[in-house]
């Protein structure tokens, strides 16, 4: 019986200590004041975030206090403070954090200065503060008791190196800067990005690219800002046309009239000493180095015009570079970050022979519009500097700017990012997010994706921003806020709001001009694309009435501006193109009231929270060359002078084959999140072997279907014999590396296959329409038996990875 007791007082007390949580309301913040600075800023932190929460301030101290209290320090620190807590298992890790409640301490251990800030930051997000609490105003619940405990350890993160490029910021958080949160200076300075570096940190990043155009100071200008950078403990990288933190495309970095031409070959003198100059006045700080060198800003390299040539200029460069690096760093260039970006004429200088040192990290870019353009083969793998990524959200740029609203479907950046991450592409990721806003969603799957990718499947990925919002807003809604993003990214798929006017920018003078769309009243496209971005924006006006008033704004910032905004672009447009097909007056006016609402929309945006984000929207952003933020044309007879160039018109049959039916195994797979029909088939593991694409004894996935022929059909059927008109519609891919090519193979019945393949080159005319409706559209006329009521479609695996969004036929 005695035993029995002291067992259920033992077991009683044992529980009573695991029940314990500490009092964060009432405790004292402890650290070494000998710690890492970095520790010391998270002291703070925590104090400000815990008084978000409850109101109270708790006081830090670089001593232990009796009572509640929440210890933090890196691992080479904690024994001075804590001598039981075993660190030894994250000591000398890359960025990870431990977290151990031991009654009434919290404490939180970083293998080193980032790993503790982030473990703190983990705290802090679990008890109600968001990484996006200031950058997109999502409320901190007040609670007037809060209890915490948490014994937790991470691992380190999937990527190395973290962060986002601010770009093309002339029309967002330049003006916003400028005017509004920093205009005493009158542009990007100390405190915006004092700003911007919290939120990174919060984001679990540890880098930033700075603004870089012509019309922002260069980052440099501003020395503030590299310490506030510092204190936060975030790296300086910089664009692909930035080498060694300079920015060329800051008139106070560099002008021709004063500094000659930018050019390695005739003017190595000046371009080396003002590189030399910055890496003089950056030496003490952590950064990350881009090296080679283009043209100013985003231009090609100047001088020889032969990728041969210009690939020995940049083997000098790289060794110029380095040399200087190695000289003020004091470390041998080996152990110092470096980058190569291999961005637009770059690629063509790298393929024809270019040696970069085997220490510097690759960082293979997409093709501005979301398509991985390369990713590393077999040998380059191999390199002991590793391989990035630099991702764009946002570019300005041929055939059309993209810098307004967040189109890129989350199933294609995870499709993508994999591929580039199966193949070594862990040591840098960079995501090019314009202004910040209003692309919050997307940026924060982007980080979590890099912090643990792992995480993330063919599964899930399109399900992820439904979900982060959920947790925002209210599970309650995560189903809706699906439908929404589902048919809000299907919609942009197709065209992104931008792309309305048909202009291809940078091009002739008639496909520089707006143009009616594709879609069409005749048939009903045009009709079913109004009613559905009309579903979409009466469903989120229903959610913003329904949340409670201070998550309005935040919901408005991440999610209802963009969806509203998109369906007044369309119909904007839509109901112009009615308005010249028709003469209708009534055309007109919806034409014109939705241009007005495009209006009324940004002036909300302007005047939120009295006047936050003043700027941010300061218009709809034109670009240098865009048309499609103006007012078409009316008119009042119908013309054809709007009417769309036949060779942007695309094919597509009545009947199709629904590829959500279709029954797959390994290697094809169902990808849910993007495609014409919001999903599609993948032929293959993107890194399987290269197959036969002409041969049914390739691996190849039957589809059957059956002849239902109209009467014009049949009618043409008798005349063209036995025959059957396929569109296949692929997916825009690139190859994913220089030796493959997007191949597969198609056969009917049986028969003979067919090869299809999307040979294209990068700014050409076939290529700037793929991009545009993200399709390539693949014709074909093979011969059938007509007296088969049943028919079966073969799609054969020849490079593999390829994506196919939509079968459609006619017999």
């Amino acid at each position: 019986m005695l035993t029995k007791r002291f067992f259920l007082a033992l077991m009683g007390c044992t529980m009573s200590v695991m029940a314990l949580a500490v009092n964060l309301k009432e405790c004292v913040i402890v650290s070494d004041k000998t710690d890492a600075p970095l520790v010391g800023k998270m002291a703070t932190t925590l104090s400000e975030d815990i008084e978000r929460v409850t109101g109270v301030r708790p006081k830090v101290s670089g001593k232990m206090k009796k009572g509640p209290v929440v210890v933090l320090a890196t691992a080479e620190r904690i024994v001075g403070l804590c001598p039981d807590v075993d660190a030894e298992d994250i000591r000398g890790s890359w960025e990870r954090f431990k977290i151990v409640t031991q009654g009434e301490r919290l404490i939180i251990v970083g293998s080193d200065a980032r790993g503790l800030a982030y473990g703190v930051l983990h705290v802090s997000e679990r008890i109600g503060v968001s990484p996006w609490y200031w950058w997109a105003d999502v409320p901190v619940e007040k609670k007037a008791k809060l209890d915490y405990r948490e014994n937790f350890t991470s691992a380190s993160p999937t990527v190395k190196y973290r962060g986002f490029f601010i770009n093309d910021e002339d029309w967002g958080l330049k003006t916003w800067a400028a005017e509004n949160y920093e205009k005493e200076l009158g542009d990007i300075g100390p405190k915006t990005y004092d700003r911007v570096c919290e939120l990174i940190l919060r984001l679990r990043g540890n880098m930033l690219a700075p603004a870089m155009h012509t019309c922002t100071g260069a980052f440099y200008s501003h020395p503030e800002s590299q310490r506030r950078a510092d204190e936060w403990g975030i790296m300086i990288t910089t664009s692909h046309c930035e080498p060694l933190l300079f920015n060329n495309a800051a008139p106070s970095e560099w002008t021709k009239e004063r500094d000659g031409e930018w050019n390695y070959v005739t003017n190595r003198e000046t371009i080396w000493q003002k590189l030399d100059n910055r890496i003089a006045e950056t030496k003490q700080f952590d950064n990350i180095y881009t090296m080679g060198m283009r043209g100013l800003h985003d231009e090609a390299m100047k001088g020889a015009t032969d990728p041969r040539e210009r690939a020995k200029t940049l083997e000098k460069v790289f060794a110029d570079q380095r040399e200087i690096l190695q000289r003020y760093k004091g470390r041998r260039a080996e152990e110092i970050p470096q980058i190569f970006v291999p961005y637009k004429e770059t690629l063509d200088i790298y393929d024809a022979g270019l040696k970069v040192p085997e220490d510097i990290t690759l960082v293979w870019p997409d093709d501005n519009y979301g398509y991985m353009k390369r990713v590393s083969n077999a040998a380059e793998r191999q390199r002991s500097g590793g391989a990035g990524v630099y991702y764009h959200m946002s570019y300005l740029g041929t055939p059309h700017d993209n810098i307004w609203l967040p189109t890129t479907a989350p199933a294609l950046m995870y499709e993508e990012l994999k591929k580039a991450y199966d193949t070594g592409a862990t040591r840098y990721w960079l995501l090019n997010v314009g202004d910040i806003k209003p692309m919050e969603v997307e940026t924060q799957m982007f980080f979590d994706m890099a912090w643990n990718f792992e995480a993330f499947s063919y599964e899930n990925a399109n399900r992820y921003q439904a979900e982060w919002l959920g947790k925002v807003f209210g599970q309650q809604w995560k189903g809706d806020f699906q439908q929404v993003l589902d048919t809000y990214y299907r919609l942009a798929w197709e065209r992104k709001p931008e792309y309305m006017g048909y202009e291809i920018q940078w091009d002739s003078p008639q496909n520089e001009r707006l143009h009616d769309s594709d879609f069409s009243f005749a048939d009903g496209t045009a009709q079913q694309r109004l009613k559905d971005y009309a579903a979409i924006a009466n469903e989120m006006e229903r959610i913003s009435v329904s949340v409670s008033e201070a998550y309005r704004p935040a919901l408005f910032e991440m999610l209802g501006y963009g969806v509203k905004s998109a369906e007044q672009m369309n119909r904007k447009f839509l109901m112009a193109q009615r308005n010249h097909e028709t003469g209708s007056k009534e055309a007109a006016e919806e034409a014109q009231a939705a241009y007005d609402s495009l209006q009324v929309l940004l002036n909300e945006y302007n005047h939120l929270l009295d006047d936050k984000w003043r700027g941010m929207m300061s218009e709809i952003p034109p670009g240098f060359v865009s048309q499609y933020q103006r007012m078409p044309e009316l008119v009042t007879e119908p013309t054809d002078r709007f009417r769309l160039p036949q060779e942007q018109h695309y094919t597509t049959y009545r009947q199709r084959i629904p590829l959500k039916e279709v029954k797959t195994k390994a290697p094809f797979r169902l990808i849910k999140g993007m495609g014409a029909e919001w999903i599609v088939l993948q032929l293959g593991e993107p890194l399987d072997e290269v197959q036969n694409p002409a041969s049914l004894e390739s691996e190849h996935i039957d589809l059957t279907f059956k002849m239902e022929e109209s009467d014009e059909e049949s009618r043409l059927r008798n005349e063209t014999g036995d025959s059957i008109r396929l569109c296949i519609s692929a997916v825009p891919l690139w190859p994913v590396t220089l030796e493959r090519s997007n191949r597969f193979g198609v056969s009917v019945d049986g028969g003979t296959p067919v090869v299809c393949e999307n040979l294209f080159t990068e700014w050409s005319a076939p290529w700037k329409l793929q991009v545009l409706e993200n399709r390539k559209d693949f014709l074909l006329t093979l011969p059938i038996n007509r007296d088969r009521r049943e028919h079966v479609l073969s799609l054969i695996v020849g490079d593999p990875g390829q994506l196919i969004q939509r079968i459609s036929y006619r017999f």
